[in-house]
Protein backbone atom coordinates (compact mmCIF):
# COMPACT_ATOMS: atom_id res chain seq x y z
CA UNK A 1 0.00 0.00 0.00
CA UNK A 2 1.58 3.47 -0.93
CA UNK A 3 1.30 6.39 1.56
CA UNK A 4 -0.03 4.88 3.93
CA UNK A 5 1.41 5.78 7.77
CA UNK A 6 0.62 4.86 11.40
CA UNK A 7 1.72 5.97 14.67
CA UNK A 8 0.95 4.62 17.88
CA UNK A 9 -2.07 6.21 18.08
CA UNK A 10 -3.78 6.33 14.91
CA UNK A 11 -4.01 5.31 11.44
CA UNK A 12 -3.47 8.30 8.97
CA UNK A 13 -3.78 7.64 5.78
CA UNK A 14 -2.89 9.93 2.76
CA UNK A 15 -5.95 10.68 0.14
CA UNK A 16 -3.55 9.07 -2.78
CA UNK A 17 -3.05 5.90 -0.93
CA UNK A 18 -3.62 2.84 -3.42
CA UNK A 19 -3.88 -0.66 -2.85
CA UNK A 20 -1.52 -2.94 -3.95
CA UNK A 21 -1.29 -6.44 -5.70
CA UNK A 22 0.73 -8.65 -8.31
CA UNK A 23 0.31 -5.90 -11.47
CA UNK A 24 -2.03 -3.71 -10.39
CA UNK A 25 -3.45 -0.43 -7.82
CA UNK A 26 -6.78 -0.23 -6.70
CA UNK A 27 -7.62 3.48 -5.86
CA UNK A 28 -10.01 3.96 -2.14
CA UNK A 29 -13.29 5.53 -0.93
CA UNK A 30 -12.72 8.56 1.43
CA UNK A 31 -12.46 7.11 4.83
CA UNK A 32 -11.92 8.24 8.63
CA UNK A 33 -8.70 7.55 8.25
CA UNK A 34 -8.14 10.34 5.15
CA UNK A 35 -9.32 13.24 7.15
CA UNK A 36 -5.71 14.82 9.15
CA UNK A 37 -4.42 14.25 6.09
CA UNK A 38 -7.30 15.97 3.87
CA UNK A 39 -8.11 19.40 5.09
CA UNK A 40 -10.82 19.92 2.73
CA UNK A 41 -13.07 16.86 3.28
CA UNK A 42 -14.43 19.01 6.31
CA UNK A 43 -16.69 20.73 4.01
CA UNK A 44 -19.01 18.22 1.66
CA UNK A 45 -17.76 18.13 -2.02
CA UNK A 46 -19.67 19.21 -4.49
CA UNK A 47 -20.23 17.48 -7.59
CA UNK A 48 -21.77 18.10 -11.11
CA UNK A 49 -22.93 15.58 -13.46
CA UNK A 50 -24.69 15.64 -16.88
CA UNK A 51 -26.56 12.88 -18.74
CA UNK A 52 -27.94 13.46 -22.21
CA UNK A 53 -30.07 11.16 -24.96
CA UNK A 54 -30.82 11.74 -28.18
CA UNK A 55 -33.42 12.45 -30.90
CA UNK A 56 -36.03 14.41 -28.13
CA UNK A 57 -39.08 12.47 -26.24
CA UNK A 58 -42.63 11.40 -26.75
CA UNK A 59 -45.20 14.52 -26.93
CA UNK A 60 -48.41 13.40 -28.37
CA UNK A 61 -50.68 16.51 -29.26
CA UNK A 62 -53.27 17.01 -26.15
CA UNK A 63 -55.85 16.03 -28.76
CA UNK A 64 -54.22 12.61 -29.32
CA UNK A 65 -55.79 9.72 -26.63
CA UNK A 66 -51.95 8.64 -25.93
CA UNK A 67 -51.27 12.15 -24.51
CA UNK A 68 -51.85 11.10 -21.07
CA UNK A 69 -50.32 8.10 -21.81
CA UNK A 70 -47.01 8.19 -23.36
CA UNK A 71 -45.88 12.10 -22.78
CA UNK A 72 -42.31 12.42 -21.99
CA UNK A 73 -43.75 15.26 -19.54
CA UNK A 74 -46.13 14.62 -16.63
CA UNK A 75 -49.67 16.03 -16.20
CA UNK A 76 -50.49 18.48 -13.98
CA UNK A 77 -47.80 20.86 -12.78
CA UNK A 78 -46.14 22.25 -9.28
CA UNK A 79 -45.89 19.77 -6.63
CA UNK A 80 -49.43 18.03 -8.11
CA UNK A 81 -48.03 16.69 -10.93
CA UNK A 82 -48.54 13.15 -12.25
CA UNK A 83 -45.91 10.92 -13.93
CA UNK A 84 -46.99 9.35 -17.34
CA UNK A 85 -46.33 5.40 -18.00
CA UNK A 86 -42.40 7.63 -19.77
CA UNK A 87 -41.14 8.90 -16.01
CA UNK A 88 -43.10 6.73 -13.84
CA UNK A 89 -39.85 4.55 -13.27
CA UNK A 90 -38.72 7.95 -11.27
CA UNK A 91 -41.64 7.75 -8.64
CA UNK A 92 -39.63 6.65 -5.89
CA UNK A 93 -37.46 9.49 -6.57
CA UNK A 94 -39.70 11.87 -6.85
CA UNK A 95 -38.48 14.17 -3.47
CA UNK A 96 -35.10 13.92 -5.00
CA UNK A 97 -35.92 15.78 -8.41
CA UNK A 98 -37.57 18.13 -10.59
CA UNK A 99 -39.17 17.93 -14.13
CA UNK A 100 -38.25 21.08 -16.19
CA UNK A 101 -40.16 22.31 -19.14
CA UNK A 102 -40.30 25.39 -21.51
CA UNK A 103 -36.12 25.78 -21.84
CA UNK A 104 -33.94 26.23 -24.94
CA UNK A 105 -31.08 27.85 -26.32
CA UNK A 106 -32.40 30.71 -27.96
CA UNK A 107 -29.57 30.44 -30.90
CA UNK A 108 -30.37 26.78 -31.54
CA UNK A 109 -34.22 27.16 -31.87
CA UNK A 110 -34.42 27.33 -35.26
CA UNK A 111 -31.32 25.06 -35.91
CA UNK A 112 -32.09 21.85 -36.66
CA UNK A 113 -32.79 19.20 -33.74
CA UNK A 114 -29.84 17.06 -34.18
CA UNK A 115 -27.79 19.92 -34.59
CA UNK A 116 -28.61 21.36 -31.21
CA UNK A 117 -27.31 18.45 -29.60
CA UNK A 118 -23.41 20.22 -30.39
CA UNK A 119 -25.15 23.31 -28.12
CA UNK A 120 -26.38 21.10 -24.82
CA UNK A 121 -23.82 22.19 -22.53
CA UNK A 122 -22.19 25.20 -24.43
CA UNK A 123 -25.15 27.66 -25.47
CA UNK A 124 -22.71 28.04 -28.62
CA UNK A 125 -24.08 30.03 -31.83
CA UNK A 126 -24.25 27.07 -34.60
CA UNK A 127 -26.19 29.45 -36.79
CA UNK A 128 -25.05 30.11 -40.18
CA UNK A 129 -22.17 28.79 -42.24
CA UNK A 130 -19.98 29.25 -38.77
CA UNK A 131 -19.79 26.93 -36.27
CA UNK A 132 -19.27 29.00 -32.98
CA UNK A 133 -19.62 26.75 -30.64
CA UNK A 134 -17.78 27.32 -26.83
CA UNK A 135 -16.51 25.71 -23.95
CA UNK A 136 -19.08 23.09 -22.10
CA UNK A 137 -20.42 24.06 -18.56
CA UNK A 138 -18.89 20.74 -17.28
CA UNK A 139 -15.65 22.01 -18.43
CA UNK A 140 -16.33 25.51 -16.91
CA UNK A 141 -17.11 23.22 -13.54
CA UNK A 142 -13.88 21.19 -14.04
CA UNK A 143 -11.52 23.81 -13.75
CA UNK A 144 -12.79 25.04 -10.28
CA UNK A 145 -13.19 21.73 -9.00
CA UNK A 146 -10.96 19.64 -10.46
CA UNK A 147 -8.28 21.14 -8.57
CA UNK A 148 -8.70 18.84 -4.97
CA UNK A 149 -9.70 15.77 -7.32
CA UNK A 150 -7.26 13.26 -9.22
CA UNK A 151 -8.94 14.10 -12.67
CA UNK A 152 -10.94 17.16 -13.59
CA UNK A 153 -13.48 15.61 -15.12
CA UNK A 154 -15.31 12.31 -16.60
CA UNK A 155 -16.09 12.11 -20.40
CA UNK A 156 -18.60 9.55 -21.45
CA UNK A 157 -19.98 8.28 -24.41
CA UNK A 158 -21.51 5.25 -25.56
CA UNK A 159 -19.89 5.63 -29.09
CA UNK A 160 -16.88 7.32 -27.90
CA UNK A 161 -14.68 9.60 -29.65
CA UNK A 162 -15.96 13.04 -30.65
CA UNK A 163 -18.31 12.49 -33.79
CA UNK A 164 -18.44 15.46 -35.72
CA UNK A 165 -19.68 18.83 -36.16
CA UNK A 166 -23.74 18.50 -36.11
CA UNK A 167 -23.56 14.84 -35.04
CA UNK A 168 -21.01 15.04 -31.89
CA UNK A 169 -20.42 12.17 -30.03
CA UNK A 170 -19.22 13.86 -26.52
CA UNK A 171 -21.30 16.18 -24.49
CA UNK A 172 -18.12 18.57 -23.42
CA UNK A 173 -16.15 20.94 -25.31
CA UNK A 174 -12.74 22.89 -24.23
CA UNK A 175 -11.64 26.73 -25.05
CA UNK A 176 -13.28 27.58 -28.22
CA UNK A 177 -16.08 25.41 -28.58
CA UNK A 178 -13.09 22.36 -29.48
CA UNK A 179 -15.13 18.67 -28.53
CA UNK A 180 -13.06 16.64 -25.95
CA UNK A 181 -13.05 13.02 -26.99
CA UNK A 182 -15.12 10.74 -25.41
CA UNK A 183 -14.52 7.92 -23.90
CA UNK A 184 -16.67 4.34 -24.62
CA UNK A 185 -14.82 0.92 -23.56
CA UNK A 186 -15.56 0.12 -20.33
CA UNK A 187 -12.55 -2.08 -19.71
CA UNK A 188 -10.24 0.82 -20.27
CA UNK A 189 -12.30 2.72 -18.27
CA UNK A 190 -11.98 0.39 -15.39
CA UNK A 191 -8.16 -0.24 -15.68
CA UNK A 192 -7.10 3.30 -16.37
CA UNK A 193 -9.13 5.45 -13.28
CA UNK A 194 -9.64 2.41 -10.73
CA UNK A 195 -5.96 0.83 -11.25
CA UNK A 196 -2.62 2.54 -10.74
CA UNK A 197 -1.31 1.90 -14.40
CA UNK A 198 -3.25 5.05 -15.69
CA UNK A 199 -4.47 3.58 -18.45
CA UNK A 200 -1.36 0.85 -19.15
CA UNK A 201 -1.88 -2.48 -18.80
CA UNK A 202 1.41 -4.83 -17.34
CA UNK A 203 2.47 -8.31 -18.44
CA UNK A 204 1.32 -8.88 -15.01
CA UNK A 205 -2.44 -7.47 -15.69
CA UNK A 206 -2.91 -9.36 -19.37
CA UNK A 207 -1.80 -12.38 -17.50
CA UNK A 208 -4.24 -12.06 -14.64
CA UNK A 209 -7.03 -10.90 -16.64
CA UNK A 210 -6.86 -14.20 -19.25
CA UNK A 211 -7.22 -15.89 -15.54
CA UNK A 212 -10.51 -13.91 -15.50
CA UNK A 213 -8.58 -12.37 -12.05
CA UNK A 214 -10.60 -9.09 -10.93
CA UNK A 215 -8.73 -5.92 -9.06
CA UNK A 216 -10.24 -7.23 -6.22
CA UNK A 217 -8.77 -10.64 -5.85
CA UNK A 218 -5.21 -8.95 -6.90
CA UNK A 219 -5.31 -6.81 -3.58
CA UNK A 220 -6.59 -8.80 -1.39
CA UNK A 221 -3.58 -9.17 0.84
CA UNK A 222 -3.32 -5.29 1.21
CA UNK A 223 -6.71 -4.85 1.66
CA UNK A 224 -6.96 -7.63 4.48
CA UNK A 225 -3.52 -5.81 5.84
CA UNK A 226 -5.09 -2.35 5.70
CA UNK A 227 -8.54 -3.77 7.35
CA UNK A 228 -7.21 -5.05 10.19
CA UNK A 229 -5.99 -1.16 11.16
CA UNK A 230 -8.94 0.18 10.72
CA UNK A 231 -12.18 1.49 12.21
CA UNK A 232 -15.52 -0.33 12.37
CA UNK A 233 -17.06 2.37 10.31
CA UNK A 234 -14.09 2.28 7.58
CA UNK A 235 -13.94 -1.12 7.27
CA UNK A 236 -18.00 -0.90 6.86
CA UNK A 237 -17.24 1.37 3.95
CA UNK A 238 -14.59 -0.51 2.66
CA UNK A 239 -16.89 -3.39 2.09
CA UNK A 240 -19.09 -1.84 0.65
CA UNK A 241 -16.93 -0.07 -2.30
CA UNK A 242 -14.94 -3.40 -3.00
CA UNK A 243 -18.21 -5.36 -3.66
CA UNK A 244 -19.49 -2.51 -5.57
CA UNK A 245 -16.08 -2.40 -7.52
CA UNK A 246 -16.02 -6.48 -7.88
CA UNK A 247 -19.91 -6.36 -9.29
CA UNK A 248 -18.68 -3.47 -12.07
CA UNK A 249 -16.19 -6.01 -12.98
CA UNK A 250 -17.68 -9.23 -13.30
CA UNK A 251 -20.34 -7.51 -15.49
CA UNK A 252 -17.70 -5.83 -17.75
CA UNK A 253 -16.18 -9.24 -17.18
CA UNK A 254 -19.77 -10.26 -19.41
CA UNK A 255 -20.19 -7.60 -21.36
CA UNK A 256 -16.96 -8.35 -23.05
CA UNK A 257 -17.84 -11.63 -24.10
CA UNK A 258 -19.43 -10.05 -26.81
CA UNK A 259 -16.92 -7.82 -28.14
CA UNK A 260 -16.60 -10.59 -31.10
CA UNK A 261 -20.04 -11.16 -31.68
CA UNK A 262 -22.08 -9.15 -34.43
CA UNK A 263 -25.07 -7.31 -33.86
CA UNK A 264 -28.37 -8.20 -35.43
CA UNK A 265 -29.85 -6.34 -38.37
CA UNK A 266 -27.23 -3.44 -37.86
CA UNK A 267 -25.99 -0.96 -40.79
CA UNK A 268 -22.17 -1.41 -40.25
CA UNK A 269 -21.82 1.88 -42.46
CA UNK A 270 -22.76 4.16 -39.42
CA UNK A 271 -20.77 2.06 -36.55
CA UNK A 272 -17.09 2.26 -35.56
CA UNK A 273 -16.92 -1.55 -34.54
CA UNK A 274 -13.55 -0.50 -32.82
CA UNK A 275 -15.57 0.39 -29.58
CA UNK A 276 -18.21 -2.24 -30.11
CA UNK A 277 -20.53 -1.79 -26.94
CA UNK A 278 -21.95 -5.21 -25.57
CA UNK A 279 -24.88 -6.93 -27.20
CA UNK A 280 -27.39 -6.03 -23.78
CA UNK A 281 -27.81 -2.36 -23.77
CA UNK A 282 -29.34 -2.49 -20.53
CA UNK A 283 -25.79 -3.70 -19.17
CA UNK A 284 -24.06 -1.58 -21.00
CA UNK A 285 -25.57 1.19 -19.59
CA UNK A 286 -26.25 0.22 -16.16
CA UNK A 287 -22.04 -0.67 -15.81
CA UNK A 288 -21.22 3.25 -17.37
CA UNK A 289 -23.12 4.08 -14.64
CA UNK A 290 -21.85 2.32 -12.41
CA UNK A 291 -18.05 3.24 -13.66
CA UNK A 292 -19.52 6.47 -12.85
CA UNK A 293 -21.01 5.62 -9.20
CA UNK A 294 -17.51 4.81 -8.33
CA UNK A 295 -15.76 7.72 -9.73
CA UNK A 296 -18.00 9.52 -7.61
CA UNK A 297 -17.79 7.52 -4.52
CA UNK A 298 -13.85 7.36 -5.17
CA UNK A 299 -13.65 11.32 -5.28
CA UNK A 300 -11.81 10.36 -8.45
CA UNK A 301 -13.57 13.46 -10.56
CA UNK A 302 -15.98 15.66 -9.01
CA UNK A 303 -17.14 16.61 -12.70
CA UNK A 304 -18.77 13.60 -15.28
CA UNK A 305 -21.23 13.81 -18.37
CA UNK A 306 -22.08 10.64 -20.21
CA UNK A 307 -24.35 10.77 -23.66
CA UNK A 308 -26.00 7.86 -23.49
CA UNK A 309 -26.49 7.85 -27.46
CA UNK A 310 -26.02 9.72 -30.46
CA UNK A 311 -28.37 11.94 -32.69
CA UNK A 312 -29.64 11.75 -36.46
CA UNK A 313 -29.51 7.55 -35.68
CA UNK A 314 -25.80 7.40 -35.50
CA UNK A 315 -24.30 4.96 -33.57
CA UNK A 316 -24.88 1.97 -31.00
CA UNK A 317 -28.04 3.85 -29.60
CA UNK A 318 -29.98 3.72 -32.69
CA UNK A 319 -30.39 -0.09 -32.36
CA UNK A 320 -31.36 0.15 -28.42
CA UNK A 321 -35.26 -0.23 -29.24
CA UNK A 322 -34.54 -3.32 -31.44
CA UNK A 323 -31.97 -5.33 -28.76
CA UNK A 324 -33.37 -3.26 -24.96
CA UNK A 325 -37.53 -4.36 -25.98
CA UNK A 326 -37.66 -5.90 -29.20
CA UNK A 327 -39.42 -2.89 -31.12
CA UNK A 328 -38.98 -3.51 -34.76
CA UNK A 329 -37.86 -0.04 -35.61
CA UNK A 330 -34.45 2.27 -34.90
CA UNK A 331 -34.82 5.46 -32.12
CA UNK A 332 -34.07 7.50 -34.80
CA UNK A 333 -36.84 5.52 -37.08
CA UNK A 334 -39.57 5.89 -33.95
CA UNK A 335 -39.54 9.32 -33.68
CA UNK A 336 -39.97 9.56 -37.42
CA UNK A 337 -42.87 7.32 -37.72
CA UNK A 338 -46.69 8.27 -38.22
CA UNK A 339 -47.88 5.11 -37.72
CA UNK A 340 -50.47 3.60 -35.19
CA UNK A 341 -48.76 2.85 -32.03
CA UNK A 342 -46.30 4.99 -32.92
CA UNK A 343 -46.28 6.89 -29.45
CA UNK A 344 -46.72 3.64 -27.81
CA UNK A 345 -43.07 2.66 -29.06
CA UNK A 346 -41.28 5.82 -28.93
CA UNK A 347 -43.08 6.01 -24.86
CA UNK A 348 -41.98 2.80 -24.39
CA UNK A 349 -38.44 3.46 -25.72
CA UNK A 350 -38.19 6.41 -23.24
CA UNK A 351 -39.60 4.70 -20.24
CA UNK A 352 -36.45 2.31 -20.54
CA UNK A 353 -34.01 5.11 -20.86
CA UNK A 354 -35.79 6.35 -17.94
CA UNK A 355 -35.30 3.33 -16.02
CA UNK A 356 -31.31 3.59 -16.40
CA UNK A 357 -31.67 6.83 -15.36
CA UNK A 358 -33.20 5.91 -12.14
CA UNK A 359 -30.83 3.08 -11.69
CA UNK A 360 -28.17 5.78 -11.57
CA UNK A 361 -29.94 7.75 -8.83
CA UNK A 362 -31.00 5.10 -6.98
CA UNK A 363 -27.26 3.86 -6.71
CA UNK A 364 -26.16 7.22 -5.70
CA UNK A 365 -29.02 7.91 -3.15
CA UNK A 366 -28.23 4.38 -1.14
CA UNK A 367 -24.33 5.37 -1.20
CA UNK A 368 -23.41 7.62 1.60
CA UNK A 369 -20.27 9.40 2.45
CA UNK A 370 -19.34 11.82 5.99
CA UNK A 371 -21.73 14.27 4.29
CA UNK A 372 -24.94 12.21 3.90
CA UNK A 373 -25.68 10.38 0.43
CA UNK A 374 -23.58 10.91 -2.32
CA UNK A 375 -27.18 12.36 -4.32
CA UNK A 376 -27.56 14.85 -1.60
CA UNK A 377 -24.29 16.30 -2.83
CA UNK A 378 -24.12 15.74 -6.60
CA UNK A 379 -26.39 17.48 -9.00
CA UNK A 380 -27.46 15.69 -11.99
CA UNK A 381 -28.69 16.89 -15.30
CA UNK A 382 -30.94 14.67 -17.56
CA UNK A 383 -32.37 15.72 -20.48
CA UNK A 384 -32.32 16.12 -24.18
CA UNK A 385 -32.04 19.08 -27.16
CA UNK A 386 -35.12 18.70 -28.38
CA UNK A 387 -39.07 18.04 -27.90
CA UNK A 388 -39.86 16.32 -30.46
CA UNK A 389 -37.77 15.12 -33.68
CA UNK A 390 -35.83 18.48 -35.52
CA UNK A 391 -37.79 20.74 -32.81
CA UNK A 392 -35.02 22.39 -30.83
CA UNK A 393 -37.49 23.80 -27.96
CA UNK A 394 -39.11 22.71 -24.79
CA UNK A 395 -36.43 20.83 -23.59
CA UNK A 396 -37.21 17.42 -21.77
CA UNK A 397 -35.09 18.28 -18.71
CA UNK A 398 -35.27 16.53 -15.26
CA UNK A 399 -32.72 17.83 -12.39
CA UNK A 400 -31.79 15.97 -9.48
CA UNK A 401 -29.71 16.00 -6.32
CA UNK A 402 -27.94 18.57 -4.42
CA UNK A 403 -30.51 19.14 -1.45
CA UNK A 404 -27.27 19.71 0.74
CA UNK A 405 -26.72 22.28 -1.76
CA UNK A 406 -30.10 23.89 -1.00
CA UNK A 407 -31.83 22.68 -4.04
CA UNK A 408 -35.64 22.19 -2.97
CA UNK A 409 -37.05 19.60 -5.49
CA UNK A 410 -40.61 17.64 -5.82
CA UNK A 411 -42.29 19.84 -8.75
CA UNK A 412 -42.78 20.09 -12.30
CA UNK A 413 -41.95 23.42 -13.16
CA UNK A 414 -42.71 25.05 -16.78
CA UNK A 415 -41.17 27.88 -17.52
CA UNK A 416 -41.88 30.61 -20.35
CA UNK A 417 -40.50 29.74 -23.74
CA UNK A 418 -38.26 32.25 -24.65
CA UNK A 419 -36.14 31.22 -21.07
CA UNK A 420 -32.67 30.44 -22.22
CA UNK A 421 -31.73 26.91 -20.61
CA UNK A 422 -28.72 28.49 -20.02
CA UNK A 423 -29.74 30.30 -16.90
CA UNK A 424 -30.32 26.86 -15.24
CA UNK A 425 -26.93 25.96 -16.21
CA UNK A 426 -25.80 29.38 -14.27
CA UNK A 427 -27.43 28.24 -11.11
CA UNK A 428 -25.93 24.85 -11.28
CA UNK A 429 -22.49 26.48 -11.62
CA UNK A 430 -23.40 28.62 -8.41
CA UNK A 431 -24.89 26.08 -6.37
CA UNK A 432 -21.57 23.88 -6.92
CA UNK A 433 -19.22 26.71 -5.58
CA UNK A 434 -18.30 27.96 -9.25
CA UNK A 435 -18.95 31.50 -9.23
CA UNK A 436 -21.10 32.17 -12.55
CA UNK A 437 -22.48 35.42 -13.75
CA UNK A 438 -23.03 34.59 -17.09
CA UNK A 439 -22.49 31.26 -19.58
CA UNK A 440 -23.47 31.42 -23.17
CA UNK A 441 -26.78 33.25 -23.85
CA UNK A 442 -28.14 33.64 -20.28
CA UNK A 443 -30.15 36.06 -18.84
CA UNK A 444 -29.94 35.82 -15.21
CA UNK A 445 -30.22 32.73 -12.44
CA UNK A 446 -32.58 30.51 -12.87
CA UNK A 447 -35.74 31.62 -11.06
CA UNK A 448 -39.00 29.81 -10.45
CA UNK A 449 -42.76 31.38 -9.21
CA UNK A 450 -43.16 30.74 -5.49
CA UNK A 451 -40.28 29.02 -3.41
CA UNK A 452 -37.51 28.75 -5.44
CA UNK A 453 -35.43 25.92 -6.75
CA UNK A 454 -32.21 26.82 -5.91
CA UNK A 455 -31.58 28.48 -2.79
CA UNK A 456 -27.90 29.43 -2.96
CA UNK A 457 -27.43 33.09 -4.88
CA UNK A 458 -26.95 33.10 -8.57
Amino acid sequence: MSGRSQNSRSLKLSRRTWLRGAGVACALPYLEAMGAALPAAKSAPKRLCYVYFPNGASLPPESNPAHSEWSWFPMGEGTDYQFTKVLQPLEGLRSNLSVLGGLSHPNSRQLLGHLAGDTWLTAGDLRGSAYNNQISADQVAARHLGRGTRYPSLVLSTDGGIGYKSRVATLSFGDGGRPIPAENRQREIFERYFSGGAGATTNERRQSLARKKKIVDLVMEDTASLQRQLGQHDRSRMDEYLTSLSSVEEQIQRNEQWLDVPLPEVDSGKIDFDCNPAVDPTAYLRTMFDLMVIAIQTDMTRVLTYMMAREDGMGFGENFPKLALNIKKGHHAISHDQADGHWSEWGSYDRWLAEQFAYFLTRLESLSDDHGSLLDNTLVLYGSACSTTHNAVNYPLVLAGGSAMGVRHGRYIKQHEETPMANLLVSMLNTVGVPTEQFGDSTGPFTTPGEPLFTVPG
